[in-house]
């Protein structure tokens, strides 16, 4: 199929102007930081500094599931980096991840301080410092680490593919939207026939997976994502979205969905965290309501 004035790529590709698009202002070919800022530090030994997109809803949801089962040890401060204002490349957030994306964590119970980066990372490691959402059991850890690496290498394709062709580019682009269109739902397939067969990604246990794709391919078919639900059909299906409602129901991941959010609903959004009475303050009435 054409697209009309075909592109044809240079000997040697340079940056020369902004590829257009919603995040255009943010990308570029170096690493590194771009300006000299300092990263706040709470009282609580674990400081987030992340967003409310799908990878950062990972780690806000994780530390409000431990926290739900009581671990005190597991509050947190939460603080927003607005990742479409170019926060994610001062230097303070630069050398907690150099890979300059949400989220990044510092675990100051230990000396020196420790870092983690990359969303799937941060829940390992905290899972394995609790000892909670990933088993025992050999054989289910590992089928839980399965999908959990198989949506970290997965997701590119929806979002960085699919979610940036259909929802964010400068212009609609028949081939790629089609290709990353065919591949989201491919994936969503893949979850589809794993869940017919299992109650959660693991097994019956819920686990990390869980809350790794939940954040992604749960909120799509839930039509959070890109508008895209009636696109793609969301509603062909059924054993992602019994397993995305299930998961949704968690009081944890309502409130986890709330923690440096800055779009959609005002009620849902909670633009930093740094104690628990901020959710008693702002949520008890929409928690007891879906009780």
């Amino acid at each position: 199929m054409s697209q009309g004035n075909e592109y044809v790529p240079p000997k040697v590709w340079t940056w020369e102007k902004a590829s257009g698009g919603t995040f255009a202002s943010t990308n570029r070919p170096i690493a590194g930081p771009t300006h000299d800022k300092e990263l706040p530090v709470g009282n609580h030994p674990f400081q987030l500094y992340s967003m409310g997109t799908p990878n950062g809803v990972k780690a806000t949801v994780m530390f409000e599931e431990l926290l739900a089962l009581g671990y005190k040890d597991a509050e947190y401060d939460a603080w927003l980096i607005r990742i479409g204002e170019g926060d994610q490349f001062g230097s303070g957030f630069v050398e907690i991840n150099p890979n300059s994306k949400i989220p990044a964590l510092l675990d100051h119970s230990t000396t020196p301080a420790t870092r983690v980066f990359e969303s799937g990372a941060i829940l390992l490691y905290l899972a394995e410092r609790f000892g909670e959402f990933l088993p025992d059991s050999l054989a289910v850890r590992t089928e839980a680490l399965n999908w959990l690496f198989w949506q970290m290498g997965s997701a590119p394709f929806l979002g960085g593919g699919f979610g940036h062709f259909y929802a964010y580019a400068p212009e609609k682009l028949e081939y790629p939207i089609n290709r990353y269109a065919m591949e989201t739902k491919r994936q969503l397939d893949v979850l589809d026939r794993r869940l017919a067969e299992s109650k959660y990604l693991a097994g019956d246990e819920y686990t990390i997976a869980d809350i790794a794709n939940w954040a992604w391919y749960g909120q799509l078919v839930l039509g959070r994502l890109y508008d895209a639900a009636e696109f793609l059909q969301v509603q062909e299906y059924t054993h992602v979205l019994r397993w995305a409602k299930q998961i949704d129901e968690r009081p944890a991941v309502t409130r986890g969905r709330m923690v440096n959010r800055t779009f959609g609903e005002l009620e849902m959004q909670l633009h930093e965290r740094h104690d628990a009475s901020d959710f008693e303050l702002k949520t008890q009435d929409k928690l007891d309501n879906q009780n």
